[in-house]
């Protein structure tokens, strides 16, 4: 059959990260197109990312007259996972258009997985709930026999004749990772990937070595993988390294896993089979505090090349943390944060404001974790509420109309808690400000020590702008 991909994550639609310029290719459905590709479907890919509205879909549906279009969501990134209504819309207007051009239409994502009632309701024929390589599979097979009994097929969601919306038995996620095709890069017009990443100074594409995430954090929602967690072999992730900074340039790989590297023993053979290829490629992940302090993951990480380490701290604040379930301690923050710095190895925090209960001590709390530990970096979010998970069913009684973020900057506290919203967008200001201010501190330290590295002048003479800007964002803070 001929079949057409695409995605619904439209940079342009999302202002933050349009402005960041650091886009990632849809790593997700190319592992989709590949499979339906190796099984002998004729595939081409709309890409999304650079579009600026959905009607460009039009011209690739006229074109190539697929008998599907299959709009799969890339499952690895963060951002697609926030299920931000500006991407629905856009979802659903492509449903639409190629419906109305007598496409079959299937879709795969975390959105429609939580809300695939609506996703029938606009243009979507089959929506395939969870992991979708194989359903995808199944669903195309019937589509060519021109078979049309879809109670049978695991893990989808369809209409029925009386236009109710079926939900089956859901499928099992698959196992061995390994017995995939590699991703279809040739499908990706890498050039202006290349182009944005240019004014950073280096070229980043993104790579997964797993999927899913075994631990139980409240508030994560897992509505693709569950909490199965399934590793491809550390050899085949180096020779597809290799494959990239061969065929692309790369010059750095973001790890895009829930958690990199938590099958014992797997970093070390990854950082062996890095070693046997002679590859130099700089890399960050994604990892947890507890997880690091095993054995010598982190020595592994620093010699394959991992050059940051984004950690989940989330909140300075055991409360806060152990209410989370995040299974983690502040202590073993502070240890992760000093180990990898010893190893040279760059260290942000993942911190999350607004959790249930959560009081100005605990907020408190958190500021002097940053101030302990000094990390490299911080990335700043409230408390997001998303179907699945035990936090939402928390909160669901005082969530109104509005339960989605329009674009991942909109940072909107979404349920009634100790402080109002207006709070925490203000927080959301003063914090970064702080920190800033603190990494201007650091750099003045390591001047008149005579051990300055680099940047730091530019971080020192950042302090006569952060100095007062904190200080006037607290203020304001205190009056809310």
């Amino acid at each position: 059959m001929k079949i057409l991909f695409t995605h619904s994550y439209f940079l342009r639609f999302d202002p933050k990260q349009w402005d960041l310029q650091m886009p990632y290719p849809p790593l997700g459905t190319i592992y989709a197109a590949a499979l339906m590709r190796e099984l002998g479907h004729e595939v081409r890919l709309f890409d999304t990312m650079f579009s600026q509205r959905a009607e460009e879909v039009l011209p690739h549906l006229d074109e190539f007259e697929p008998d599907v279009l299959v709009v799969y969501d890339d499952g690895f990134n963060y951002l697609t996972k926030m299920c931000l209504t500006n991407m629905r819309h856009a979802a659903w207007e492509m449903c639409q258009m190629a419906r109305d051009r007598g496409c079959r239409v299937v879709v795969c994502s975390s959105d429609s997985t939580d809300h695939y009632e609506k996703y029938l309701a606009h243009g979507a024929e089959m929506v395939i709930l969870g992991e979708g390589e194989m359903g995808l599979q199944e669903l195309v097979g019937k589509f060519e026999r021109g078979e049309e009994d879809w109670e049978n097929v695991k893990g989808i969601a369809y209409q029925n004749g009386q236009e109710e919306a079926v939900k089956t038995l859901k499928r099992p996620v698959i196992r061995d990772l390994d017995s995939l095709p590699a991703p279809a890069w040739d499908l990706i017009n890498i050039a202006p990937y290349q182009q944005s990443w240019s004014q950073h100074g280096y070229f980043s594409i993104n790579m997964a070595t797993t999927r899913g995430c075994p631990y139980k954090c409240n508030w994560c929602a897992k509505p693709i993988y569950g909490n199965r967690y399934n590793s491809h072999s550390p050899a085949g992730k180096a020779d597809e390294l290799a494959y990239l900074v061969r065929e692309f340039g790369a010059e750095h790989v973001w790890f895009c896993d829930d958690i990199f590297g938590l099958k014992p023993g797997w970093v070390q053979e990854f950082a062996d089979e890095i070693e046997k290829r002679g590859l130099k490629v700089r890399f960050k992940i994604q990892s947890r505090a507890d997880l690091l302090l095993k054995d010598d993951t982190i020595e592994a990480l620093s010699r394959a090349g991992c050059e940051e380490v984004w950690l989940g701290a989330e909140s300075g604040s055991q409360k806060i943390l152990d209410a989370m379930d995040k299974g983690i301690t502040v202590e073993q923050i502070a240890e992760s944060r000093r180990k990898l710095k010893k190893h040279g190895v760059r260290t942000a925090f993942f911190l999350q404001f607004g959790y249930l209960g959560e009081t100005r001590e605990d907020i408190d709390a958190t500021f002097d974790m940053l101030a302990r530990t000094l990390p490299d970096d911080i990335g700043v979010s409230v408390s997001y509420p998303l179907p699945g998970t035990k936090f939402y069913e928390k909160v669901q009684a005082d969530l109104g109309e509005k339960t989605n973020w329009t674009d991942s900057d909109e940072l909107a506290l979404m349920f009634r808690n100790n402080h109002s919203p207006e709070f925490y967008k203000r927080l959301h200001r003063y914090v970064h400000k702080y920190f800033r201010k603190l990494q201007a501190y650091e750099a003045w330290g390591n001047m008149l020590k005579f051990s300055p590295r680099p940047g730091d002048l530019r971080r020192a003479a950042s302090l006569a702008y952060y100095l007062p800007t904190s200080f006037i964002e607290s203020q304001r803070l205190a009056r809310l």
